[in-house]
């Protein structure tokens, strides 16, 4: 098997914006018109990064880092749940405040791993598609394309999860339609970092897949 140098990088950057972005998901914010949850300043890079493993080392492999953010975010949840269950210590007065924040972690990850599951392997499964499609042209296209459909796959289960019930029907439409222009939007812009760093990764591992013949059951490891 040839040996990757930067695929395990790539591969626990990925993760680390994944778990990022689940904490601070918990905030939402207000820019101009739009309503916000902070975990936007982070997890558009989690399809970015799931851009670039798809594109240099194949679906497969950015199967396989899409399992092991689910089985980060998963511990990160179990860990949230027995940290607020612990008995403070005498004189520490900050319980309230950690369980008012940490106590909304567990719906915020069951809704982030299952928008993200959905999310990431529509994004996966149509830029390697439309890889082998287009011969490895248009990589904007790809990047772009990918993005819209997986993006609003992600957006729309995540923000139901999370907040139905939570905040009003109209808060809940705007917090799903802003952020998921934001995160298009932000796709667009980096696409000239993407391409610079799909470049330097497909010199520097001498790599490049294409998907002919892949299996693209999200049930395997391999």
């Amino acid at each position: 098997m040839k040996n990757l140098k930067y695929y395990d990088i790539v591969g626990m950057s990925f993760v680390a914006v994944l778990l990022v972005s689940t904490v601070a998901a918990q905030k939402l914010f207000a820019f101009g018109p739009f309503t916000l949850t902070a975990g936007i300043i982070v997890f558009p890079f989690a399809y970015i990064f799931g851009d670039i493993l798809t594109e240099v080392y194949g679906y497969a492999k950015a199967r396989r880092v899409v399992w092991i953010g689910f089985a980060a975010n998963l511990f990160l949840a179990i860990i949230c749940v027995i940290a607020t269950a612990l008995p403070p210590a005498p004189g520490w007065p900050f319980q309230n405040e950690f369980a008012s924040v940490l106590n909304f972690v567990p719906r915020i990850v069951i809704a982030s791993l299952i928008a993200y599951l959905m999310g990431e392997f529509v994004n996966s499964f149509v830029m390697a598609k439309m890889k082998v499609r287009t011969q490895g042209k248009h990589l904007w296209a790809r990047t772009i394309g990918s993005t819209v459909v997986g993006q609003g796959v992600d957006t729309v289960i995540f923000a139901l999860i999370a907040f139905w019930g939570v905040l009003p029907g109209s808060v809940l439409l705007a917090m799903m339609a802003s952020g998921y222009l934001f995160k298009v939007a932000y796709e667009v812009l980096v696409t000239p970092f993407t391409y610079v760093i799909v470049k330097k990764l497909k010199k520097a591992e001498g790599v490049d897949h294409f998907d002919i013949g892949t299996n693209f059951s999200p049930f395997r490891l391999d």
